[in-house]
C-alpha cells in the first residue's frame, strides 16, 4: 500500500534552517506530483511547494519563494524540503502529499491522493 513517511521537523530559532524528508513507497514514484503542505493551528492547510517528479519541475507558494527549496532523489523515491531563513509564521505541521494522477494542478489539497502523517516545525 502507499506510504509517505516524513521526517526532519523540529524546533529552530528564527533565521535558522531545517530539511524535511518524505520517503514514498507503494506506487510508481515517477511522473506524478509530490507536494509539501502546512497547517498552523486555526488556519487552513496551504501548499508550500511541489515538484513534478518526472521532469523535476518545481513550484512554490509566494510566501516561501527564495527561502525554501524542494528537491528529489529518484533513486530513493524521496522528496526533500530545504527551509532556510525560517520565520515565526513558518511554524506549522508540515505534510507530504502525492498526486498520482497529476494533471497540472498542484496548489489544491484536494488534488492529492495520499498524505503523510505530518512533521511539526516550530520557529521561535
Amino acid at each position: 500500500h502507499v506510504q509517505l513517511v516524513e521526517s526532519g521537523g523540529g524546533s529552530v530559532q528564527a533565521g535558522g534552517s531545517l530539511r524535511l524528508s518524505c520517503a514514498a513507497s507503494g506506487y510508481t514514484y515517477s511522473s506524478n506530483c509530490m507536494g509539501w503542505f502546512r497547517q498552523a493551528p486555526g488556519k487552513a492547510r496551504e501548499v508550500v511547494a511541489a515538484i513534478y517528479t518526472g521532469p523535476g519541475i518545481t513550484y512554490y507558494a509566494d510566501s516561501v519563494k527564495g527561502r525554501f527549496t524542494i528537491s528529489q532523489d529518484n533513486a530513493k523515491n524521496t522528496v526533500y524540503l530545504q527551509m532556510n531563513s525560517l520565520r515565526l509564521e513558518d511554524t506549522a505541521m508540515y505534510y507530504c502529499a502525492a498526486d498520482i494522477d497529476y494533471d497540472g494542478s498542484w496548489e489544491e489539497a484536494l488534488d492529492y491522493n495520499y498524505w503523510g502523517q505530518g512533521t511539526q516545525v516550530t520557529v521561535s
